[in-house]
Protein backbone atom coordinates (compact mmCIF):
# COMPACT_ATOMS: atom_id res chain seq x y z
CA UNK A 1 0.00 0.00 0.00
CA UNK A 2 2.83 1.99 0.51
CA UNK A 3 4.37 1.92 -2.89
CA UNK A 4 0.71 3.45 -4.34
CA UNK A 5 0.20 6.17 -1.66
CA UNK A 6 3.94 7.13 -2.66
CA UNK A 7 3.10 7.02 -6.63
CA UNK A 8 -0.46 8.58 -5.96
CA UNK A 9 1.52 11.30 -4.11
CA UNK A 10 3.91 12.24 -7.29
CA UNK A 11 1.56 12.26 -9.88
CA UNK A 12 -0.78 14.47 -8.25
CA UNK A 13 1.84 16.53 -7.12
CA UNK A 14 3.44 16.62 -10.73
CA UNK A 15 0.46 17.18 -12.52
CA UNK A 16 -1.93 18.57 -10.53
CA UNK A 17 -4.83 16.34 -11.89
CA UNK A 18 -7.54 14.11 -10.05
CA UNK A 19 -7.04 12.24 -7.09
CA UNK A 20 -9.15 9.81 -7.54
CA UNK A 21 -8.23 9.09 -11.20
CA UNK A 22 -4.72 8.90 -10.16
CA UNK A 23 -5.91 6.84 -7.33
CA UNK A 24 -7.88 4.66 -9.51
CA UNK A 25 -5.36 3.87 -12.49
CA UNK A 26 -2.47 3.05 -10.06
CA UNK A 27 -4.41 0.94 -8.17
CA UNK A 28 -5.45 -1.54 -11.55
CA UNK A 29 -1.74 -1.47 -12.08
CA UNK A 30 -0.89 -2.28 -8.67
CA UNK A 31 -3.38 -5.24 -8.17
CA UNK A 32 -2.00 -6.45 -11.52
CA UNK A 33 1.64 -7.13 -10.19
CA UNK A 34 3.56 -3.51 -10.39
CA UNK A 35 4.50 -3.25 -6.74
CA UNK A 36 7.70 -0.41 -7.41
CA UNK A 37 6.85 2.89 -6.54
CA UNK A 38 8.93 4.53 -9.21
CA UNK A 39 7.23 2.16 -11.95
CA UNK A 40 3.96 2.58 -10.81
CA UNK A 41 4.97 6.95 -10.93
CA UNK A 42 6.06 6.72 -14.41
CA UNK A 43 3.18 4.93 -15.87
CA UNK A 44 0.61 6.61 -13.96
CA UNK A 45 2.52 9.82 -15.30
CA UNK A 46 2.29 8.23 -19.09
CA UNK A 47 -1.38 7.85 -18.40
CA UNK A 48 -2.41 11.37 -17.12
CA UNK A 49 -0.46 12.76 -20.25
CA UNK A 50 -2.53 10.60 -22.39
CA UNK A 51 -5.03 12.17 -20.93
Amino acid sequence: MDAQRIAVDAVVALTDCDREAVTAFIRQLYLAGVKDPKRLTFKGLQAMARG
